[in-house]
């Protein structure tokens, strides 16, 4: 009975394909679920988070709630889409050398650059303050995901050595791009959509990250730091409760 009433609830609630007058959908999800969510617990982070810092868990695409969230920059999202993650460094200063973002993507990462931003202040339509922003390379490496048809990848960049005072909360966002229309067809056509983690699988200080406090800031939606909660964007408490990103880094 349990696996009938679960395979129910996996049904496709976005889907990639609209019509050609259709904006594309924000997300991709399944139905979800509103049942209480069991944490997994820490282990071991993705090999790109060296020395790490934090990473929020994996994405788990056998659950319910599983969902990734609008992070592009192509030449299909113009003007480019980026989601943000929370981080609070409790007790000592810690200093960030790299930040990571878990993907679904069905274009290239072409090219092989992405855009970063870390802020403070951010609140419902308010972006608060950038302390660190910029434009990277990045580092690439399949996760052997996949989630509605699409592969994961983590994505990561190394930024300048950024201090984190402690007992503040940060956002951070890294926003992958398919930009090369010249010789690239897929930045056209392709999504990239960062994942969100339930049971925060394998985290390494994923309690740093606080629950609920994802934002979306996109021209071309047009959402203004909405947060991913918000129910416009059509996710359940569950599916908006946190982010699988990471901090390359050390305490101080």
């Amino acid at each position: 009975m349990k696996t009938t009433l679960f395979a129910a609830t996996l049904v496709v609630a976005l889907t990639l394909s609209a019509a050609a007058a259709q904006k594309p959908a924000v997300s991709q999800h399944l139905a979800g679920s509103t049942e209480p969510i069991k944490l997994a617990g820490p282990g071991i982070p993705p090999a790109l988070c060296n020395p790490c810092l934090f990473y929020g868990g994996d994405l788990n695409p056998a659950d319910a709630n599983a969902a990734g969230l609008s992070d592009e920059n192509t030449l299909l999202i113009v003007g480019g889409s980026s989601t943000y993650g929370s981080f609070t460094a409790t007790g000592v200063s810690a200093t960030v050398t790299g930040i990571l973002f878990n993907v679904q993507a069905s274009t290239n990462f072409d090219p092989a650059t992405a855009s970063y931003d870390v802020r403070t202040g951010v609140s419902d339509g308010n972006g608060g303050n950038s302390v660190a922003s910029g434009t990277a390379s990045i580092a690439v490496a399949a996760t052997g995901r996949n989630f509605i048809g699409l592969n994961e990848y983590t994505v990561a960049v190394h930024i300048p050595a950024l201090t984190l005072t402690a007992g503040v909360e940060y956002w951070f966002n890294v926003t992958p791009q398919c930009t090369n229309g010249a010789t690239d067809g897929s930045c056209y056509e392709g999504r990239i959509f960062a994942s969100n983690t339930t049971q925060e699988t394998n985290n390494v200080r994923g309690s740093a990250q606080s629950p609920h406090s994802m934002y979306l800031n996109s021209s071309f939606f047009g959402f203004t730091f909405a947060n991913w909660c918000d129910s416009s964007l059509g996710l359940n408490s569950n599916q908006c409760l946190g982010l699988s990103y990471g901090l390359i880094g050390s305490e101080n």
